[in-house]
């Protein structure tokens, strides 16, 4: 059966083929029984169908233990009956046993309430999944789909031609409209798209410009970094250039002082004595003259001085950063 399967499809394949050479065949493929897992209204019919073909074994099994059970007392007993009732037991018996595989087969014979049942159960998901790949074929041009559980087995099959979860989005928005109550509900169902058109080399686009698009904020990134950490070096040799400057700064004042003491001769030199004296003196005399009230001030004075110079120090500061700043954001957008 297969092979005369297989035989037709490689045939209209052909065919097909020869038909369509200029636009090529389209195919795919659907998974039945995926599609069913995937459906609520069947997953739960089945559930109750399971508890009751579970009843209905418990019920012929506990018949035929009776039965069993009256066929070992039998057996027991036979000693003490007579043949006439022994055949009537066992007559009983048989008939009880027949009756129960008649129930038997009612339940779960070919054409019994259980497959009864689960075709009633099959027939209108597999109504819906048929309008949806008819609807599917016709909409998107396929010429073939095939079942995957279906007997045509599939040796080889590519993702890209499943088209299962298509038909199962398509019953799950039939179902929604048919269980629409107002009619803002029905309007948003019908106006839901169907099923979207996958575009593979529109997302290849998108990834590469995806891809391109990290690239070029990692490069920005990275300018950035390198321009940061330039000019934190340009600042660290700024401030090693002013301590410099301040330490030669002093070691000149200094010197200078250093020689003004030494032209001014010893301390024991004729005018030399006079001099310190007369320094130290006016030093007294001018920290005697000034009362403490004053020297708070001139303490407070100096303070204020401090700070403002301070707070000088930092509005040039800021200013700088600012201005580095302003130049890296323009050397970032030149570069892009």
């Amino acid at each position: 059966m297969k092979n005369n399967v297989l035989y037709l499809l490689t045939l209209v394949f052909m065919l097909s083929f020869f038909a369509n050479a200029q636009r090529g065949v389209r195919i795919a493929y659907i998974d039945t029984e995926y599609i069913l897992e995937n459906v609520p209204e069947y997953q739960e019919a089945t559930a109750q169908l399971d508890d009751k073909a579970q009843k209905w074994k418990n019920e012929i099994q506990s018949k035929l233990t009776a039965v069993e059970q009256k066929r070992k007392d039998l057996s027991n007993e036979k000693a003490l009956l007579t043949k006439e009732l022994v055949d009537e037991r066992e007559e009983d018996i048989t008939f009880e046993e027949n009756e129960i595989l008649d129930y038997q087969q009612k339940r779960f014979g070919p054409n019994g309430d259980l497959f009864i049942q689960k075709r009633q159960l099959m027939q209108p998901i597999q109504d819906q999944i048929f309008a949806a790949v008819q609807d599917m074929a016709e909409g998107r041009k396929y010429d073939f789909i095939f079942d995957k559980s279906s007997d045509a087995v599939m040796l080889f099959s590519a993702k890209q031609f499943d088209v299962s979860e298509q038909v199962l989005r398509s019953i799950t928005r039939t179902s929604k409209r048919k269980q629409a109550t107002t009619k803002a509900e029905r309007k948003a169902a019908e106006e839901e798209e169907l099923i979207p058109e996958i575009n593979e080399e529109l997302e290849a686009r998108e990834k590469a410009l995806e891809e391109k698009k990290a690239e070029r904020e990692s490069a920005v990134e990275k300018r950035r970094q390198e321009i940061l950490a330039a000019r934190e070096a340009k600042k660290k040799e700024a401030e090693a250039r002013r301590q410099k400057v301040l330490e030669d700064r002093e070691k000149a004042k200094q010197a200078k002082l250093d020689a003004r003491d030494s032209t001014s001769g010893p301390p024991g030199a004729p005018g030399g004595a006079n001099a310190e004296a007369s320094e130290a003196g006016a030093k007294t005399e001018a920290a005697a003259t000034k009362t403490k009230a004053e020297l708070i001030e001139e303490n407070r004075q100096k303070k204020l001085a401090e700070r403002e110079a301070r707070k000088k120090a930092l509005e040039e500061r800021k200013k700088q950063i600012l201005e580095e700043r302003q130049k890296a954001k323009d050397s970032i957008n030149n570069n892009n």
